[in-house]
């Protein structure tokens, strides 16, 4: 019997916890689903990643009103994933910014990235039908921008390509604290399906040289101390890297996608099978290491019938 496509079969409601970083500095995480960051200044909120829908927005907004009233002013896209931003109209923000990078792979492949991981994960996209469309920016940048919260500076900033080519980290210089994405994990495994496995390591060694004392992760829970922090970066670290070993090694000895997925699942779920979603990301993750490992330098779209047919070749 082959398995259940993607998280379809995933139907179990997380507990929410919404954790103080600082005075300043929220995080708000669902035990492995994709996590918002808030960021409190003196006059007004940057919430970083909105959730997946306006309805489940909600829920992020309410809690944000239990600790300040201040306007919502800013969302900032961590990335282009439409689990991460579909939410975004629910906090009618004066502003939505982005990379560059990001708006460019909107515009490529926004549209058939929504309807893949709407079909791929309908838990997380409950109230699917309150989403008005693709979220745009209104603000975009290239490398680095800073955003002034009054006295509070909030640095912007793509430290390199990794889990998507449009990465950007919110970074809190004046308190050491660092909102990834999902350039990092913890206890949940990396969704490698628009990843660049060869810059990955790198951004993540540019993350940790700026010595965050608080990361909040794309998933998992608020890494809260400076060894909590080297827990997230290294486990990340190592997944991308062990993974994008196996693929190499079965690439270099002549096999075909689904040995190498098989051979890769079978070494890896020792150390990371536990993680929430690896069943889910392997073969996303697999697939496009190969591509990256042979002829595909940036990674392919995923539409819903492709990742239709990649999973019935992997896992029937």
């Amino acid at each position: 019997m082959s398995k259940a496509f993607a998280s379809q079969a995933d139907l179990e409601e997380k507990k929410v916890s919404f954790t103080k970083l600082s005075d300043n500095a929220y995080a708000y995480t669902a035990e492995g689903d994709p996590n918002t960051g808030v960021i409190i200044g003196d006059d007004a909120v940057l919430v970083i990643d909105t959730q997946a829908t306006p309805v489940m927005a909600q829920d992020v907004i309410r809690r944000i009103r239990t600790v300040t009233d201040k306007p919502i002013k800013y969302v900032l896209m961590s990335h282009y994933h439409a689990v991460r931003v579909l939410g975004a109209s629910a906090y009618a923000p004066q502003e939505i910014i982005a990379s560059q990078d990001t708006y460019d792979l909107i515009v490529e492949r926004g549209a058939q990235d929504m309807q893949s991981e709407i079909e791929r994960f309908p838990r997380l996209f409950r109230a699917v039908e309150t989403i008005p469309g693709l979220t745009w920016p209104t603000m975009t940048f290239k490398g680095e921008m800073t955003l002034w919260l009054g006295q509070l500076e909030v640095k912007l900033l793509q430290l390199g390509r990794g889990h998507t080519k449009g990465d950007t980290v919110a970074w809190l210089p004046q308190q050491g604290i660092l909102f990834s994405g999902d350039l990092v994990e913890f206890d949940a495994t990396p969704y490698a399906g628009d990843a660049y496995f060869s810059d990955w390591p790198q951004t993540l060694d540019n993350i940790a040289a700026l010595d965050p004392v608080a990361l909040v992760p794309g998933r998992g829970a608020a890494l809260t101390t400076p060894a909590m922090v080297q827990a997230g970066l290294g486990g990340t670290r190592a997944f991308v890297s062990d993974l994008y070993a196996s693929v190499k090694a079965g690439a270099a000895a002549g096999k075909d996608l689904r040995a190498i997925y098989k051979d890769t699942h079978a070494a890896l779920k020792p150390k990371y099978g536990q993680w929430v979603i690896y069943d889910h990301c392997m073969p996303f993750d697999v697939t496009r290491a190969l591509d990256e490992a042979t002829q595909y330098r940036d990674p392919r779209i995923w539409t819903a019938e492709r990742d239709r047919q990649m999973w019935q070749a992997l896992e029937s």
